[in-house]
């Protein structure tokens, strides 16, 4: 994009975009998230981006947002004053605005909370919807302000949403499920068919995902790199590498997905399905969800006391992380039936442990009165709720002995165990429990089912690792 013919003056713009930053710029898909890593340039390539956009699309709006006013005003507006020439823009503080010469203004926004914090947005037509660190946003925020994102025919462009964000914050799992894992850590664009019932037809929304480290960066310097690789490693992996399964604030930082040694189940917990020997005890867990997902895990318990997650059933929009598919009991004691349908035509007995709630009976027949109506195969028991006492089982669990081995194995087919637990965050008004908000009901059902065979508390055997290159691909 460069500086429009009309305005009748020659202005040198001194950017020089990083190839990621350019690949940022050139894209046309609909939704993108940019980073992951610190050092990136993410700031500066939104920045940049609303202010290229402005001037190429005289009359467009754009919009800016952090979860705060002064995040707002030390990142967005500083970088947006000094790369704007006086000629082109200037910055009207009392309305938190960059009023461009073409008619273009740039909307420095923030939005905390997602009650009257939102109603703020009702009217607004948003042509260019750019947020920084989308991680610190909820779901809810990002879908309602994408529902402002239109223009008339006549301006004859297409809106767009342009993100950037590093791993961590209380919207890392939907942020990830959305960008990250939907487009292979961004080795493709997804590609989402949306049917319009009162157009009809379908259309076609294209998200993609560009990860940027400080090495995509040419104006960071070495110190900069170096002073992220004195971070404790939990940050460090995050912001240095970009790496979405290790972050700040991060609740389960022990959970390993090795896979060079899901043969050999060594300091790994994820590991390659093998057939389970019939003389295994059988558990299924489950969590009830509506417009939350629902989960069912199916455990085995070997003769040492190992617990091993074989298959599971999670009902969750395909994509769309914390969202349920909103079935009836019924109709999900249907699908547990048809999961648990191999163990009946062997003979096995599967015990089943249940969040106690499902027998609550205050608005009629309870959830587990409904499933028992269709589906008798597994009878289900009430599980501890004891949070804290939970967690700290699946702690233990997840320790190495000295054989290199936990107590706690997942098979690699349980994809949303091993998306959602490494995403799950500390309360920041609870610090030593898990936050609600987050993606927990696979980790709600894993703890109903530990708690019910609970173990002693374990030594950590820590695997030797060698030195750590932050200039190593």
């Amino acid at each position: 994009m460069a500086c429009p013919g009309d305005l009748k003056m020659e202005i040198e713009l001194n950017y020089q975009p990083s190839l990621k930053q350019k690949l940022f710029h050139e894209s046309e898909a609909d939704e993108i998230l940019y980073g992951g890593a610190a050092g990136g340039g993410k700031s500066y390539a939104i920045c940049w981006d609303a202010f290229l956009r402005c001037l190429k699309y005289p009359k467009t709006h754009a919009y800016l947002f952090r979860r705060t006013y002064p995040e707002v005003e030390m990142t967005l507006v500083r970088v947006m004053q000094q790369i704007v020439p006086k000629e082109l823009g200037h910055y009207v503080a009392g309305q938190h605005e960059m009023r461009f010469a073409n008619g273009s203004v740039a909307h420095f926004c923030h939005l905390s909370d997602e009650g009257a914090g939102l109603l703020k947005y009702q009217g607004a037509e948003i042509h260019w919807l750019y947020f920084d660190e989308l991680t610190h946003f909820t779901k809810a925020m990002y879908d309602y302000l994408r529902t402002r994102l239109r223009a008339e025919k006549k301006l004859g462009i297409t809106p767009c949403v342009r993100a950037a964000s590093n791993p961590g914050g209380p919207g890392h799992a939907w942020v990830k499920a959305r960008f990250v894992d939907a487009t292979g850590c961004g080795q493709f664009v997804r590609e989402m068919t949306v049917t319009s019932e009162i157009l009809g037809g379908e259309s076609v929304r294209r998200i993609q995902y560009i990860p940027a480290t400080a090495k995509d960066n040419p104006h960071i310097t070495r110190n900069y790199i170096v002073e992220l690789e004195q971070k404790p490693r939990a940050l460090r992996e995050a912001l240095l590498l970009g790496k979405w399964d290790a972050f700040d604030g991060q609740a389960f930082p022990e959970f390993i997905d090795d896979p060079q040694h899901y043969q050999d189940g060594q300091y790994t917990h994820v590991i390659k399905p093998f057939p389970i020997p019939w003389h295994w005890t059988r558990v299924v867990s489950f969590d009830h969800g509506y417009t939350r997902p629902f989960s069912f895990g199916v455990w085995a318990v070997d003769e040492d006391g190992r617990v091993y997650r074989y298959k599971e059933l999670y009902g969750c929009v395909e994509g769309e992380a914390n969202t349920g598919v909103m079935l009836p009991p019924g109709e999900i004691a249907q699908q547990l039936a048809e999961l648990m349908e191999p163990e009946f035509k062997e003979g096995l007995h599967v015990s089943g442990i249940a969040d106690p709630a499902i027998w609550d009976r205050s608005r009629g027949l309870s959830v587990e009165e409904q499933i028992r109506s269709v589906f008798s195969g597994v009878t289900f028991r009430k599980g501890d709720n004891t949070r804290l006492p939970g967690k700290m089982q699946l702690h233990e669990r997840l320790k190495f002995g000295e054989d290199g081995r936990p107590m706690l194995y997942v098979f690699q087919n349980c994809r949303d165990f091993i998306r959602t637990i490494p995403s799950l965050v500390y309360d920041a008004k609870k610090p030593e429990d898990i936050d609600t908000a987050g993606e927990d009901h696979i980790y709600d059902e894993t703890r109903y089912f530990l708690m019910s065979r609970p173990i002693a508390p374990r030594h950590q055997i820590e695997r030797k690792k060698r030195g750590f290159n932050p200039l190593e691909d």
